[in-house]
């Protein structure tokens, strides 16, 4: 699998897994950071997360949205130089698919089943927590 660059150069796919899982966790980031600017706006809260000025952070919508945000950008780069590594260095493509689904529904379920819920107490919380960073240290064990 190759294509061209330049005046027909071949280049081959270095990689195709880590490559192919770049579109649907960036629209995921972009939703996020949408979702945040969206009760920014409506709040009027311009610069920071809300918190200063709330009761409750378990139900102030812009700190939760900043917070689901925040946590995917903490999470989700590590385990993409971690695929990175491994798929450089040969490994099961299979695997990796798998293990970028995963984390992919891993990191929805924190935030839409765990973060979003009320008071923040989903299940899908810890779920999402726990296995992304077991899907993080598989993929960087298999870097190795």
């Amino acid at each position: 699998m190759s294509y061209q660059i330049g005046i027909g150069v071949p280049m081959p796919m270095l990689l195709p897994v880590t490559g192919i899982f770049t579109l649907p966790f960036a629209g995921y980031l972009t939703f996020l950071a949408n979702r945040t600017v969206y009760h920014r706006l409506k709040s009027e809260k311009y610069m920071g997360d809300g918190l200063a000025d709330s009761s409750d952070p378990h139900t102030d919508p812009l700190y939760l949205t900043s917070r689901a945000h925040a946590n995917f950008l903490e999470n989700v780069p590590l385990a993409f130089v971690f695929a990175a590594v491994a798929e450089l260095n040969g490994a099961n493509r299979r695997w990796l698919t798998a293990a970028m689904s995963t984390l992919l529904a891993l990191r929805v379920a924190h935030v839409e089943l765990g973060l979003m819920r009320e008071r923040s107490i989903g299940l899908g919380r810890s779920v999402g927590h726990f296995g992304s960073q077991a899907i993080t240290l598989g993929l960087a064990g298999y870097s190795s």
